[in-house]
Parts: C-alpha cells; structure tokens; sequence
C-alpha cells in the first residue's frame, strides 16, 4: 500500500459514524458460525414461528427442518460429497427455501440460476461451477434445462423436478384442476440417459428427516458461487463463505436493532431469490425468525397487496426494487391499507428517482424508503441510509458498521479523491467475498489486499453519504437486473448479417429509473436495413439471451461512431 494511502483520511477515519443512529457501533463482535448451524438455531428457538406463507400453504420453521433434512440426506445417499455445488433454478416458492438449507446441511454449497437464462447460458453456469446436481421446475425443465443437459457437458448426476402443486394445501382434484386451466404450470419431464431423476415429493417421502447428516462445515467452507456479469468476458461466480454472510446477516440485524421482533415479525420481498439481495433477504428473515411472504410473481400487484392486507399489523420491512413500489403505488388498493406498522421500505439494485420516492412516501409515510447499495462480492451490502435516523433522498446512505469505504481516483487507484469528489468506491469488511471461481485473473483485478475494487463511481458527502452517479460505464439496469453491454454485444455479434453493433442502455418510459436494452447495428455488406432483417436479428437475440438481455429496440445504423482508439463510441450512441 502506499504511502498516499496509509495517510490519515475523511475514509479512514470513517467520517459517515456521526450519521449512524444511537444504537448502532461502529464495529460490532460477530460470532462466526455455518448457515446450517444457523438455521438450527432459529428451528431451536422458535419451533413453531412460522417460516414461510406461500399461496396460502405455510409451514413452521420445525417443519421446514424435516424437509430440509430429508433433502440434505438424498444429497448425500446419492454420492454427493462435501464442497459439491447444487445449481437451484427455481422462483421463490417453499423448495427453494429447503433446497438451499438442505444443501448447507449436506455442507455442499449453492449457485442460484436465473430462471430466465437460454440453454446455452445455463450450461456455461453448469459447467463453470461443477453442478452435480440441480432442482428445477419441471416447466423449466420441458423448455430449457433438458436441452442445456442434453449436451453431455456438464457434471450434473442428478436431476430433481417439482411445481407449485407439490407444496399448495389444496384437495388432488382442485390441484389437477389449477393445473388443466394453466393456472400451476407443469412441464412433462423426458430422462436423459445416465442422470438420476428425483421428484421433489419422492425426497420427502424416501429420505429420513429424523436425523441431519453430521457434516462438519468450516465458517470458511464456501457457501455460494454466485454468478455475476462480466464486463470484459463471461459472467463471473463470485465465492461466497459461511463467514462471509453470516457476518452480514448480524451487521443488518444490529443495523435494524430497535424494530427487530425475533420470532414475530413478517417481511415481503418481490427479490427473486437466485439474485443475491434477494437470496439474502431470505436468510436474513429466517436469520431472524421472522416469516416469509414469497412472492412467486411480483408484477402481481393485487397478491401481495392481498397479502399486505392479511399480515398488515405484523409485516415490519419490505424490501424490492423501485419498479416495484411504483407498481404498487398505481394499484388503488394499495392507497387503501393500513401501513402504520411498517417500519421501513428498503430499495436497492437500481436508482430510485426522487420524485418518486418523495410520491411513494406521501402513501407510506415520510422517511420511511431505506435506500442501500450492494453488490454480490459483497454479500451483497455495502452501506444503507439510517433505519431511525435522517435519510437523504438519492443517496444510498452510510457505510454499514465493520464496513471500511474509500473512493479512489477512476485513472489512479492508488489515489483517494477528496469528499465530494467522484470516485470509484471500493470496499472491504468481512462480508467481502474471496475471489472469482476459476477466474484468477479477475480475481486479482478486483481484490487487492482485502479491498473490492466495484467499478462503481460515487461521490460522499461531508456526512458521509454516497450517491451512485455512475455505474460500470456499459452496465444496463433492466428492472433491478444488471446487462452487461459486452455480453449482448458479443453474443449478437455472431448473428450472420452483422458487422458491427453495440447495446446501451435507455430509459424505460414505464418504469421510472429503470432502463431497456437498445442495440445498435452495423450490417455486413449485401445485407438491407428491412424490418425483415430486424425481426430475424430479434429472434437470434431471443434465442441467445435471457428475456430481460433481449434488446427492445434495434436501430440499423450507416456507420458506426467510433473513439479516436477504433472502440466503438457508446457515450455518443447513448446520446442519439
């Protein structure tokens, strides 16, 4: 470290503590243990506190447990070893929760899959992370999974299929009635010669759940990989401990301290769980014996409101993208609730435009929206407005306790920038995670001594606020979801007809602060600029990408602005 770094500075003298509420220390002692002991704990001390509500169909943390274990064991008893990887393509619904603690309990470790990803996206997942073994709806199974599985590529063995039907408390005949009319979706699952196949109901019923496998984890066995974009290649697994998270898990509770209700409260979250806020905000209810509203579908505005409605003296937090809050503030029915008991509405993973917070919070009440910032390398929270104390609108507030932030000069890391000056934010605390799977190029890139060097740019203020003012230069934020450009870019880039072409970002008309995918497109010469040309650059882009990645517009251009380098100019195609 040099010199200039080693000097007293507005970051290491940690200027953001005069902001932090009363309650909350700077650093606080955390005792270090595995989620699988973790989620004992919390069966130990509240049995019969409920654990999740989903459709109605609810389950308490007791009973979780049996589920748990039963997968835990047919992990195992199926030559699964510890350190293994168990990919869980899944939304969130009950089997996700059970999958993910049965998979700590067998001390394997997960990598949650967006659902949403094409076959050629989940086998370079499946196959960077050494899966053995995946659960997946068996809809999810009929159109993709079989297909990314078919090419004998990966390392899966075993195969576990479910649906919805397999955990609603409904009569046989309703559920094949649901399941006639399209209302639970349902996929036919064809084996593949040499993979062994397991129904999510055939687990529970075949493998014990008296007894949880006796595997010793090590705090710093690795928890999760979870997959990030890559700006300049593939997306990356991030490596996530059992320390890493059960660090962060006591660092939010202490940062939410005088509303925490052990064993009583209820939160909602619209997340889904293979992004990683949303994976943790599942842990960090049951971290805190809370119960779990799961959200299969959070553009069902009228579900959660019913749901708001059904649990409106207990539910304390909420936690969802902006995109969100604004869906729900177009319902009518939401105006019409009771939401004097909510404590705190935290958005994260994208901009929440201030008008609309300031709109939002005359419905919810003043200083009630907590925004933060995170990221998956770590864990993923970074830092969060006051849970009591003054918030300022469009900043993403102060650097969480244990939590050391600097900013650095964009040219020149070695060189912090002064307050109120942008800078890329770099962090490090024990949530911090430990390099990219395979990746040790990248992994040295981003980690130097113990600081994540984000590729985000921020500016804090005197109080020691941040405010996001820039994000990775060719990052697109669709909904909460991070579109890496590059990505896009060179998955189109292989379509017949193009030369040249480059995606930005746009915004979104319908969801304020949120962007779609514009790509712009240099064709190869004996190729005309025909809307039939577009329609089949559309359909390529369909069958590569996750739907989210899909571009929403295609501009065919006469010629490509270029730098004075040769790259493409993308800040002046975002100008166009």
């Amino acid at each position: 470290m040099t010199e200039k770094m080693m000097e007293s500075s507005p970051y290491s003298e940690k200027i953001w503590l005069k902001s932090y509420d009363k309650h909350a220390k700077p650093e606080i002692d955390i005792e270090v243990y595995s989620l699988a002991e973790m989620f004992r704990r919390i069966v130990n001390k509240f049995p019969d506190s409920l654990c999740y509500d989903f459709q109605g169909s609810r389950a308490t943390f007791q009973e979780t447990e049996k589920y748990v274990t039963s997968f835990a064991n047919c992990l195992l008893e199926n030559g699964l070893e510890k350190g293994d990887r168990v990919a869980i393509n899944l939304p969130n619904v009950p089997q996700f929760i059970v999958a993910m603690f049965g998979t700590f309990y067998a001390g394997c470790a997960v990598t949650g899959m967006n659902f949403l990803l094409q076959p050629n996206e989940i086998v370079y997942q499946l196959k960077d992370c050494g899966a053995k073994a995946i659960i997946t709806l068996d809809s999810f199974y009929e159109e993709k999974v079989r297909k990314a599985l078919q090419t004998g590529t990966t390392d899966v063995k075993i195969v576990i299929t479910t649906n919805a039907s397999d955990v609603l408390d409904l009569e046989p005949a309703m559920k094949e009635q649901l399941i006639k009319i399209g209302k639970i979706p349902v996929g036919k699952v064809e084996p593949l010669e040499g993979l062994k196949y397991y129904t999510y109901n055939e687990i529970l019923e075949k493998y014990s759940n008296e007894k949880p496998p006796d595997v010793i984890i090590d705090p710093d066995d690795v928890l999760l990989l979870q997959y990030t974009g890559g700006t300049t290649g593939p997306p990356k697994g991030a490596i996530l401990t059992h320390r890493n998270l059960i660090s962060l898990l006591q660092i939010i509770e202490h940062w939410f301290e005088p509303g925490v209700n052990p064993g009583n409260a209820v939160y909602i979250s619209g997340f889904p769980f293979f992004h990683l806020a949303g994976l943790q905000f599942c842990l960090q209810t049951t971290f805190l014996g809370a119960t779990q509203i799961l959200v299969p579908d959070p553009r069902d505005t009228n579900y959660m409101i019913s749901k708001i409605k059904e649990y409106e003296d207990k539910i304390s937090l909420f936690y969802n993208v902006p995109t969100l809050y604004l869906l729900l503030l177009k319902n009518r029915r939401f105006k019409k609730l009771s939401l004097s008991d909510v404590q705190g509405y935290i958005s994260g993973a994208a901009p929440f435009p201030t008008e609309n917070i300031k709109e939002f919070e005359e419905v919810v009440g003043k200083g009630k929206v907590i925004e933060a910032y995170g990221m998956t390398e770590n864990s993923p929270g970074v830092t969060m407005n006051p849970f009591l104390g003054p918030k300022k609108i469009g900043t993403v507030g102060v650097p969480l306790p244990n939590t050391e932030v600097k900013l650095v000069d964009v040219s020149n890391q070695e060189i912090e920038v002064p307050i109120g000056t942008a800078g890329e934010i770099v962090i490090r605390g024990p949530q911090t995670f430990q390099g990219y799977w395979n990746k040790p190029k990248e992994t040295e890139n981003a980690l130097r001594d113990g600081w994540f060097y984000s590729g985000d740019v921020g500016v804090m203020d005197e109080d020691g606020y941040i405010t996001i003012v820039d994000r990775t230069k060719d990052m697109i934020i669709v909904s909460g979801y991070k579109v890496f450009s590059v990505e896009v870019d060179d998955k189109m880039n292989k379509h017949h007809a193009i030369e040249l072409c480059s995606s930005v970002g746009v915004p979104d008309p319908d969801r304020p602060g949120s962007e779609m995918v514009k790509l712009y497109v240099l064709l190869k010469q004996g190729y005309e600029a025909s809307e039939e040309t577009k329609a089949d650059i559309l359909k390529f882009a369909q069958e590569n990408l996750a739907k989210y990645k899909v571009p929403r517009y295609i501009e065919i251009l006469k010629e490509m602005p270029l730098t004075s380098i040769g790259k493409v100019d993308k800040k002046l195609l975002r100008t166009k």
